[in-house]
């Protein structure tokens, strides 16, 4: 039975009631934007909704769902929220803010602040978002009218700003949750011993640095180079499934082990699939970018990798992106077998990789770019403890 996209719930504030639309019908983008429209029944002048998901390992709010009428939305952005002492008061205390004229009252020359003058807005809505006592970010309402956020319009939109933060929250939970359990599945099985958790800190965030570059080029959302980071640290789930004595083996597999090692991928693609079925997890977002990072992280261009073989555009962007951002780390980390290469050395070697036409050139390039953040990165999430293999 084909559920219906949308559920009427009565407005606590009186007038049209609010039409929620359910998870399992549209992206959590796609709901932001009818939940919007909604809204703009209610107070036509509210121009955007956006939220923004923190980081707190970094510091950093990223840019995440957003709903623009017009002009040009802000994505693949991102921000210190330390540099903002504004915003980071109005996290730390719990409080929205009202902005009556943002040229007058933000003169700064943020990107963030840059672009909400070039792009016309003069008032804002600005409130922090809390999952359990966890700061999650924020929502962010604009209008092109000077002095729209007064407390009738506030008392008006304070429900559709309470399912923003239930869908987001939701979303991201969902999701975190899912992550959460594997990660508990992996500790139990000794997989720990061969990836700590700070290198699934830094692949994760490669592989969002490297997502959000190619964002344009590439045609990814802010929603989708969220849930990819989510979802990257459960590339080698299957590894679960393979024998200790191959698994944290120190010196080089023979033929026959590197035959059962390779078996994880399609190991870990099972156990993706088993939990889907039996939790009901189908709808959980961004399902496929998991099936697929995991089925494709071992996957080259030139269709020497494995399990299948693929080749150039049947392996899926976010696999390529894994791909890369996993080899780095493992080329730039130190493990029992080896010294940690240097960045120089690291990037030499990829780059010869991308000439013999196994890994996608754009990814590595944004490696090379972005080496400030690279850097950033791995000073941030240092090995702490000794590894195995």
């Amino acid at each position: 039975m084909k559920h219906h996209p949308f559920q009427d719930i009565p407005s606590e504030s009186g007038g049209i009631p609010l039409q929620i639309p359910q998870q399992d019908a549209l992206s959590l983008a796609e709901r932001i934007g009818a939940l919007h429209g909604q809204l703009r029944k209610v107070v036509p002048k509210v121009h955007r909704m956006a939220c923004a998901v923190y980081d707190p390992k970094m510091d950093l709010l990223k840019t995440f769902v957003n709903s623009t009428m017009e002009g040009s939305p802000l994505s693949s952005y991102q921000y210190r929220l330390s540099d903002s002492p504004s915003l980071s008061a109005l996290a730390k205390q719990r409080e929205a803010r009202v902005i009556d004229d943002i040229p007058e009252a933000l003169p700064g020359d943020s990107q963030h602040t840059v672009w909400l003058r070039s792009e016309g807005y003069r008032s804002s809505y600005t409130m922090p978002l809390y999952h359990q006592g966890v700061f999650e970010g924020f929502l962010f309402l604009d209008s092109y009218a000077p002095g729209v956020f007064t407390p009738a319009v506030l008392e008006k939109i304070e429900p559709y700003c309470q399912f923003v933060l239930l869908m987001v929250s939701h979303e991201v939970t969902a999701i975190q949750t899912l992550v959460g359990s594997i990660r508990i599945a992996r500790d139990f099985a000794h997989l720990r011993d061969i990836e700590t958790g700070t290198h699934l800190d830094r692949m994760s965030r490669y592989t969002r640095l490297i997502a959000r570059h190619l964002a344009r080029t590439r045609g990814l959302n802010d929603e989708f180079i969220e849930q990819l980071f989510l979802f990257a640290p459960l590339h080698d789930i299957g590894k679960v499934g393979i024998p200790d004595a191959i698994l944290l083996k120190p010196g080089r597999f023979t033929p026959e082990e590197r035959a059962i090692m390779m078996e994880h991928v399609v190991l870990g693609s099972a156990m993706i699939e088993r939990l889907v079925g039996e939790f009901n997890l189908g709808t959980v977002a961004g399902i496929n970018i998991l099936r697929n990072l995991v089925a494709g992280h071992h996957e080259f261009l030139d269709g020497s990798g494995y399990p299948k073989g693929l080749r150039s555009e049947q392996i899926p962007i976010e696999a390529r992106i894994v791909t890369v951002a996993d080899i780095f780390d493992a080329l730039t980390s130190k493990r029992v077998y080896k010294e940690a290469w240097d960045l120089k050395e690291a990037l030499a070697t990829m780059d010869g990789m991308v000439e013999e036409g196994k890994l996608d050139a754009d990814c590595v390039r944004v490696l090379r770019e972005g080496t400030d953040e690279v850097l950033q990165i791995m000073r941030l999430f240092q090995e702490t403890e000794n590894l195995s293999s």
